[in-house]
């Protein structure tokens, strides 16, 4: 391939953020939109956080518990990145909901506790907030399928269950999505206008704060004010200027239509797209990111033109975040004009990954941004991107406590 077709003009990656800038409102508008923009009911503290939380953060099938104490605003984890546990046996056909309380419980009796405490879930599966700061389980991805479990809350079987099993007891809980989880650990920093976490992984999603009077598809009877987080689901967005190579990986993936700047943008699928590229050449057939960053930084043991194309593919994927986090912060800027410093906190192994030969993806990310920002007549607005250890364990925390 000589030309490159991942390559996205200025004027491009402008388009893209309109798009999503669009996309969001409608979001904020009405139910079931392509970015859904779900509210989450909690609001979080920004400042004075104290008191000790137990947190679970159950990403795929990779499960972690913790005990997170607040003292004087900082957080103190232990043990130092929690207890883990694979539940890959979640995938197992006929795994039961009782099996998953036992299996969650398991490792949620190794914290020592001598006192009563609130939960804090880390959830990484569609679930809906509801008013009590529980969630309702929408589906399950991931190759998991327990069916009795969807439609219903998932935090107060598990609270039952535990205080029926364990001593002292839990208070209650609050299960929030991973990418809320981030936007709430952003807030460990007071000094900024406005707060966006991000996750480029696996998968790739956004959230931010929203003020309630925006998001008018809320119910009325629903007692909201101030800022709602709110979890934008961002990886079914649909940017324009995606390639012929995107319809095939769409079309060859489970889920086809949906997702699509996942499918262009994630960990899951970057390796997807060089097979598809080169559809008689032999790869691996697990082959996501890690992988593509390896031939690029190997470029001595691959093929000229893998290398080449792999490179192509690993930069669009970090301008095409470039673009949605410029129209997340139209959206923020266009409701509150004040906003001047934004703090993004990002997860994710692709975001923090290297380019050994190139520009790393986070510094792609960061100079796209700030052009398409120039571009937009927002010089005086600046992103800055954190990186935060155990941001999923602290913000859980948050949650618990607020």
């Amino acid at each position: 391939m000589k030309k490159n077709i991942f390559e996205l003009s200025t004027e491009q990656l402008k388009d893209i953020a309109l798009a999503l800038e669009n996309r969001v409102e409608n979001g904020l508008g009405k139910e079931n939109q392509e970015v859904q923009c779900i509210p989450t009911f909690i609001n979080p503290k920004a400042t004075n956080v104290e008191g000790q939380a137990v947190v679970l953060d159950l990403g795929g099938t990779n499960y972690r518990v913790a005990s997170v104490d607040f003292v004087d605003g900082k957080a103190a984890i232990r043990p130092e990145n929690g207890f883990k546990k694979d539940l890959s046996i979640m995938k197992t056909p006929g795994f039961t909901e009782d099996q998953l309380l036992e299996e969650q419980a398991d490792l949620i009796k190794e914290i020592k506790r001598e006192q009563e405490a609130a939960i804090g879930y880390c959830f990484s599966y569609p679930a809906e907030s509801l008013v009590d700061g529980d969630a309702r389980l929408l589906r399950w991805t991931k190759g998991v399928d327990i069916p009795s479990m969807v439609g219903k809350p998932l935090g107060k079987p598990l609270v039952d269950y535990l205080n029926r099993e364990i001593s002292p007891k839990f208070t209650g809980v609050k299960v929030i999505n991973d990418t809320v989880a981030s936007l709430f650990a952003g807030l460990t920093r007071s000094d900024y206008d406005a707060y966006i976490g991000l996750i480029v992984g696996t998968g790739t999603n956004m959230a931010t704060f929203i003020r309630a009077d925006k998001v008018t598809k809320l119910d009325k009877s629903i007692p909201v004010e101030g800022l709602l987080p709110i979890n934008l689901e961002s990886g079914n967005f649909r940017p324009p200027h995606l390639t012929n190579i995107d319809c095939i990986v769409d079309a060859l993936s489970d889920n086809k239509g949906a997702q699509r700047f996942e499918k262009a943008v994630s960990g899951m699928y970057l390796g997807e797209i060089l097979k598809a590229v080169f559809p008689y050449h032999e790869f691996e057939k697990k082959f996501d990111a890690q992988k593509l960053t390896t031939i690029m930084g190997y470029p001595d043991i691959h093929k000229e033109k893998h290398v080449q194309v792999a490179r192509w593919i690993y930069e669009r994927s970090a301008r095409l975040v470039a673009a949605s986090l410029a129209g997340l912060t139209l959206v923020l800027v266009s409701h509150d004009a004040s906003i001047k410093r934004i703090r993004l906190v990002a997860e994710g192994s692709l975001f923090w990954s290297e380019d050994r030969k190139g520009v790393h993806y986070k510094d792609i990310v960061a100079q796209t941004l700030r052009t398409l920002l120039d571009g937009f007549g927002h010089k005086d607005v600046v992103v800055d991107i954190d990186k935060m250890e155990n941001a999923n364990l602290i913000g859980s925390a948050i949650a618990a406590l607020s």
